[in-house]
């Protein structure tokens, strides 16, 4: 199993509506290296939900139940999307300040990468995250 860490702005697609949805495909990412994280993931593979910008903080676990396909939302076939569904919401949210003052999360991509918007997770720093929100 692999983990992997995805961003959203709250007030463009935001956990609560994820929930309510209970399944969406992951779209909108026109950054390589993220599309490549994308083209990474498996089914079965847990994914940390990210608010960014409003919150900035991981607020729920969710699965993958589509490896990548192409991205119904462009005809460019450099861009794919995955399916997710959520799992479990975090107890407590784990921000970003929590996350930068961990020694255990200090080499983490989402403090190296801010900007990355689709992140592979090692499975230590997954666990951390979830430990933390518990």
């Amino acid at each position: 199993m692999q983990y992997f860490l995805v961003k959203s702005e709250p007030f463009k697609y935001s956990w609560e509506q994820f929930n309510k949805d209970k399944r969406t495909f992951w779209d909108g990412v026109r950054n390589y290296q993220a599309r490549n994280n994308l083209k990474e993931m498996k089914e079965g593979d847990l994914v940390l939900f990210y608010h960014s910008n409003e919150g900035k903080n991981v607020v729920g676990i969710a699965k993958v139940v589509k490896e990548f396909y192409q991205d119904p939302t462009t005809e460019d076939k450099n861009w794919v999307v995955v399916d997710l569904v959520p799992v479990q919401s975090l107890k407590n949210p784990v921000t970003l300040e929590t996350v930068k003052a961990d020694e255990r999360l200090k080499d983490i991509s989402l403090v190296r990468q801010g900007r990355l918007s689709v992140m592979q997770l090692k499975p230590e720093e997954f666990d951390r995250i979830v430990e933390l929100g518990s």
